[in-house]
């Protein structure tokens, strides 16, 4: 006679993706909770395939493939979300797959002049920031660019604001000032720099933290809010960089559009 063991069934997961200009935020997302992360670098030139053969070599020693019920999908990317759109056709055909574009209900209005224009990551954190903190937010997403988004007491997406990221801007320093040179972001010893190398870190870090505070602060004025009255949440591969020099941040939540993801692919799905 054959014993026939009882097993619990296998976590239903939602692979989730946010393609940025310069990386890709791979995670499993189960229940609001990210249960496994890898972030790559986004190549324009890797086809489908390789998209494809790339995620089972980040599966293969985490989750069962077989748990997977859904794929969702943000980017900034239209060559490389093409590649995607034909990666999940061959390698996920029998999951459903949910990309953030217009049209999705993500149920948070946007109002914004053309809300097209608006950045599907942005609209992403918008949804996560609306569904997992209460009351206004601000959501600073330090990537390529650092971008701002303004989410109102009624959960609406309000617009905001794109500057230039900490990476980039140091890589036109060195680019275009001929002395200057490729530094790492560390903090420096003083903020009045004795060295060339410590006068960059010192720029990039306190001058970042200035900018996120200054724009936080002059924010709040136009919506007619005290600093104590509205959430401010880092998210972004760059966050940890500046964060401790920032007096305006209240809340850190790395994987705040994975989450987003999550919450669309539930709306839609």
């Amino acid at each position: 006679m054959t014993l026939e063991i009882a097993r619990e069934p296998a976590e239903r997961l939602l692979l989730c993706a946010d393609i940025g200009n310069s990386h890709t935020t791979v995670g499993l997302v189960a229940g609001g909770e990210v249960v496994d992360h890898w972030r790559v670098a986004t190549d324009e030139r890797r086809t489908a395939d390789e998209w494809g053969v790339l995620l089972r070599g980040l599966l293969a020693d985490g989750a069962d493939r077989s748990a997977i019920e859904g794929v969702a999908v943000c980017s900034t990317v239209p060559a490389v979300l093409h590649e995607w759109r034909q990666m999940m056709g061959d390698y996920y055909p029998d999951v459903p797959h949910v990309v953030v574009e217009p049209g999705v209900r993500t149920g948070v209005p946007v109002l914004m002049d053309n809300p097209r224009e608006v950045g599907a990551d942005r609209i992403v954190n918008a949804v996560a920031a609306a569904q997992l903190f209460d009351g206004p937010s601000i959501v600073v997403d330090f990537g390529t660019a650092t971008t701002y988004d303004v989410i109102t007491p009624k959960g609406q997406y309000a617009g905001g604001a794109i500057a230039p990221g900490i990476a980039i801007s140091l890589e036109a320093l060195d680019q275009r000032g001929a002395q200057l040179r490729k530094v790492e972001l560390l903090k420096p010893r003083s903020v009045i720099a004795k060295n060339t190398v410590e006068a960059l870190q010192s720029g990039a870090l306190y001058g970042f933290a200035a900018q996120v505070d200054g724009m936080v602060t002059r924010m709040c004025s136009e919506l007619g809010l005290g600093l104590d009255e509205i959430n401010v949440i880092a998210t972004g591969g760059l966050a940890d960089l500046v964060l401790a020099e920032c007096t305006t941040i209240t809340d850190q939540e790395p994987w705040l559009t994975l989450l987003g993801l999550e919450i669309v692919f539930e709306r839609n799905v």
